[in-house]
């Protein structure tokens, strides 16, 4: 039977690379949907792979994962075209106005965290934040929450008896616990947001298999490594692409049960070219992904409170 795929996030950057190489990998079983905010984008990357793909079977989902009533009309329409669904990757994500602290830099050239600093930009990138029209920080809504609703949402196609599933985040070599905080899950006193958000995805993974591992649930972080996307170029100048290697690990290959859920697999390049995966320890632990797992559930009633009381103040 046909795998079925959805990617968030999926019209450009690491998304598309990842499509790209799902298609390489194995175009005749695969049913591939792209989940994207901005529907022209969408089909112009729909085009592009199957320019490459021509018997690929490619379909479009518009989804933003700011908004909340986004998520969930996008998850009716997925339960709607799909009985299943097998691999979702988590990938949509932002780091708005992203800034270069030059104080933080100079401070950490003199301190023992020099090199973690240089390999990940550990204190040195800050963000400025807003706040959506749901009323939460952006970064954690687009990034984390909006990812964590859809799972929960997808969770009947997600836990099908007798069938395994699996969830794979996008995280980054940015996922610091310095930058995050169990008493500001959303960031909002902060301007390490994008670093707060992807640690706080690291831990959601964890939580996650805790609790759906027994119903055949699984999930995995991936770190994809350095690469310049649209994300990126907004800090760094943009450099030629043939300088730059994606080589998004393809889980499938593996039994997702097989897969340590304590580790992130980094996608690396050697010095002579050569693409490899590499699993690392997560610096998590299970009592706080727990935590945070308690209170993204809490937020989850406030939002679906605060939904359905405005429905019914609406119209008819």
């Amino acid at each position: 039977m046909n795998k079925v795929i959805l990617v968030t996030g999926a019209n450009s950057g690491i998304g598309l690379a990842l499509c790209e190489r799902l298609l390489s990998v194995d175009i005749e079983g695969l049913q591939l949907c792209l989940a994207c905010r901005n529907m022209r984008r969408a089909e112009a990357a729909r085009s592009a792979l199957l320019t490459s793909h021509p018997k690929a079977q490619v379909a479009l989902l518009q989804m933003d994962t700011s908004s909340i009533s986004s998520v969930i009309s996008a998850a009716q329409e997925v339960k709607i075209r799909y009985d299943r669904l097998d691999y979702l990757y988590l990938n949509a994500g932002i780091m708005p106005n992203p800034q270069f602290d030059v104080n933080a830099f100079f401070k950490g050239l003199f301190s023992r965290n020099v090199i973690t600093m240089f390999a990940t930009g550990e204190g040195i990138l800050t963000q400025q934040d807003s706040v959506t029209p749901d009323g939460l920080q952006e970064v954690f809504m687009t990034n984390l929450f909006g990812h964590f609703l859809l799972v929960r949402e997808l969770e009947s196609m997600l836990c099908l008896a007798g069938r395994t599933s699996q969830l794979v985040w996008t995280s980054s070599s940015n996922a610091h616990r310095s930058a995050f905080s169990l008493e500001d899950i959303q960031h909002k006193k902060g301007t390490q947001t994008y670093s707060s958000s992807k640690y706080a995805s690291d831990l959601l993974s964890l939580a996650l298999n805790t609790h759906y591992n027994k119903q055949g649930l699984y999930s995995s972080v991936i770190c994809p490594g350095f690469v310049m996307t649209n994300l990126t170029y907004n800090i760094l100048p943009s450099f030629p692409a043939f300088l730059w290697t994606l080589f998004t690990p393809i889980f499938w290959l593996q039994k997702p049960e097989s897969l340590d859920p304590y580790a992130k697999y980094h996608s690396l390049t050697s010095g002579l070219g050569n693409n490899y995966t590499q699993p690392r320890k997560m610096d998590i632990d299970l009592e706080k992904s727990e935590s945070l797992y308690e209170k993204l559930l809490q937020l989850e009633r406030e939002v679906r409170k605060k939904l359905k009381d405005e429905q019914k103040e609406s119209p008819p």
